[in-house]
């Protein structure tokens, strides 16, 4: 299904790229949660895209939908989204002959099961689809919060069509997505990239500030979705991509999982799961308290607590995970490189975890006694709150047992503190965003105010160096200048070879740092004159570069040099 795809669109001018780890390159992600999100310079026009076209299959991890992991056949944290994008050059004709072709002649998908939906005023995407062969009885118009994609915070956006598979009634009632979306499932979107969003509370509620340079296209084609279709599966769990892990779970809980109820549930999270941490871990991402790492515990600790239910009281992510690799490393070596790793860090949080649900029932069980001791009927919502935030000791755990001792659960007063608790991380996720975004409209306004080049530079004459989005800005001569990466690049890779330079200097960005309301880059330096063929060196100092918005435009200047890293201060 893979090399289907790629094959497909390298063969119609694209580039294929590799995926961008689940680590974005972008302040306002903690996860890449899309294909796009490599190419967003690109489509804000603040880089130059060295291809008009290009395809992917990016790594992708989301867990808004986590709840529903489990409860529906196609929700998952983590998928493999194969995409095609175009940058200025074909746009929504294009984008969906490709669609209709590739899913009926190149995967074979009947074209009378096919539903598409379109933005609620797009008379242009249904022409279109209409003129391909779709009948208007299959075609249905969403709005804002269906048919209008983004990535869920500021950036590029625009209105949508999703192309639908009908799976038959044996998944749900008739009537198309618009309908029943277990029935109809999605499983690509095409979007017609046009605008730019603004800062928003929920998905449709935010301001669109105004048109992209150029009209692009951004598409994503769900593999597990598609997997399950061509492969006639019940579900993601039972695709190739993961039945190997979901036979592990059921080898470690010694019985089949059930055909329906909340066991069922459970053998689907435990399978789901361990794969998403497998490529979280492999990718860098660590447990913590907070951030893209909270991400990852949240799941590792949903996935023991989902395992102790199936009565698998025994380590259950280093197997899980271990079947991940085994499954998914031939064509994700990272999974394999980082083996050892994934082992390590999920065999140590798991028993973390189950130290901390030792403590939480200790804690419980001092609880219960106090409530009992004061005559009261209900356990207080701050126990079960502790117990929750600080142990991980689940609510449903608090209430079966205090149920067991006659009690009840403060849940009233639980869901007050939990929204409390949300409240507050939402406010700081926006202050953190919003820092972002303006640091990134400070490089906009210098990137778009500075001369660009495709030239080399003479790295003898540069002074200080920037490298924001892929680009590198430099002071050279009296002016700062914006220089493509690959003119700094392909020097040290003459160097390497020819040793025809007589002086080089490679700058590394080693910290990122504001100074004054201005974005800067703190930079290690190595420099040696007169090298030989095949010769490196060693010795670093350290500059910070600072842009100063001046009245005649954007200056760049040195603020420290010495020989350990610079710091600035009012």
């Amino acid at each position: 299904m893979r090399k289907t795809f790629t094959d497909f669109f390298t063969s119609r001018g694209h580039q294929q790229v590799p995926s961008s780890p689940l680590i974005p390159d972008d302040p306002t992600l903690l996860l890449a949660n899309a294909g796009m999100n490599q190419f967003k310079p690109y489509f804000l026009g603040e880089t130059t895209p060295p291809f008009p076209r290009a395809t992917s299959i990016q790594k992708c991890a989301r867990t808004s939908d986590i709840d529903n992991v489990g409860r529906t056949n196609r929700h998952a944290t983590f998928f493999e989204m194969m995409g095609n994008f175009s940058f200025g050059d074909y746009f929504k004709e294009d984008a969906i002959a490709f669609a209709w072709e590739l899913l009926t002649q190149g995967y074979g998908l009947e074209k009378d099961k096919l539903w598409i939906t379109v933005f609620e005023d797009d008379d242009e995407a249904e022409h279109l689809w209409r003129r391909i062969g779709v009948p208007a009885s299959r075609i249905q118009r969403l709005g804002m919060e269906d048919n209008y994609w983004s990535m869920g915070v500021p950036g590029p956006c625009g209105p949508c069509s999703e192309v639908n598979y009908d799976r038959g009634p044996a998944f749900g009632k008739e009537g198309g997505p618009a309908i029943d979306d277990e029935r109809y499932v999605e499983i690509w979107n095409l979007v017609f990239m046009q605008f730019q969003r603004g800062e928003g509370d929920k998905k449709g509620n935010f301001p669109i500030l105004g048109k992209l340079t150029n009209k692009s296209i951004d598409t994503g084609l769900g593999l597990d979705r598609l997997a399950a279709i061509l492969q006639d599966a019940q579900n993601v769990c039972t695709t190739d991509l993961l039945l190997p892990t979901f036979h592990t779970v059921q080898d470690l809980a010694g019985r089949a999982c059930p055909t329906e109820g909340e066991e069922k549930v459970s053998f689907q999270v435990v399978t789901e799961h361990a794969r998403s941490i497998a490529f979280l871990i492999a990718d860098g991402v660590l447990p913590a308290k907070d951030g893209r790492g909270y991400i990852l515990r949240r799941l590792m600790r949903r996935a023991i607590r989902h395992a102790r239910r199936l009565g698998i009281d025994g380590h259950v992510l280093p197997a899980t995970t271990a079947s991940v690799i085994g499954n998914l490393g031939t064509v994700w070596p990272e999974l394999t490189n980082q083996a050892a790793l994934i082992e390590q860090v999920v065999t140590a949080e798991e028993e973390s975890f189950t130290r901390a649900l030792v403590q939480g029932t200790r804690l419980l069980d001092t609880a219960i006694t106090h409530t009992r001791e004061a005559r009261s009927a209900a356990l207080p919502g701050e126990t079960a709150f502790e117990l929750a935030d600080t142990y991980g000791f689940p609510l449903e755990l608090t209430v079966e047992a205090a149920r067991e001792a006659g009690l009840t659960v403060d849940e009233e007063r639980f869901a007050a503190l939990l929204d409390e608790q949300k409240k507050r991380a939402k406010a700081g996720g926006k202050a953190k965003t919003a820092d972002a975004l303006r640091k990134m409209d400070t490089y906009r306004e210098l990137a778009g105010s500075l001369p660009r080049t495709d030239s080399r530079p003479d790295l003898g004459v540069i002074r200080d160096v920037f490298i924001p989005q892929g680009r590198i800005i430099a002071n050279v001569g009296d002016e700062p200048v914006v220089y493509d990466l690959d003119a700094f690049i392909e020097p040290r890779q003459k160097m390497l070879t020819d040793g025809t330079l007589t002086e080089f200097r490679e700058w590394e960005v080693a910290e990122r740092t504001e100074i004054f309301g201005s974005i800067a880059h703190r930079f290690s330096e190595y420099r040696k004159s007169g090298f030989h063929q095949g010769e490196w060196f060693e010795g670093s100092g350290h500059k910070t570069t600072q842009f100063v918005r001046t009245p005649s435009g954007w200056r760049m200047s040195s603020l420290a040099w010495d020989d350990a890293p610079a710091t600035v201060t009012e």
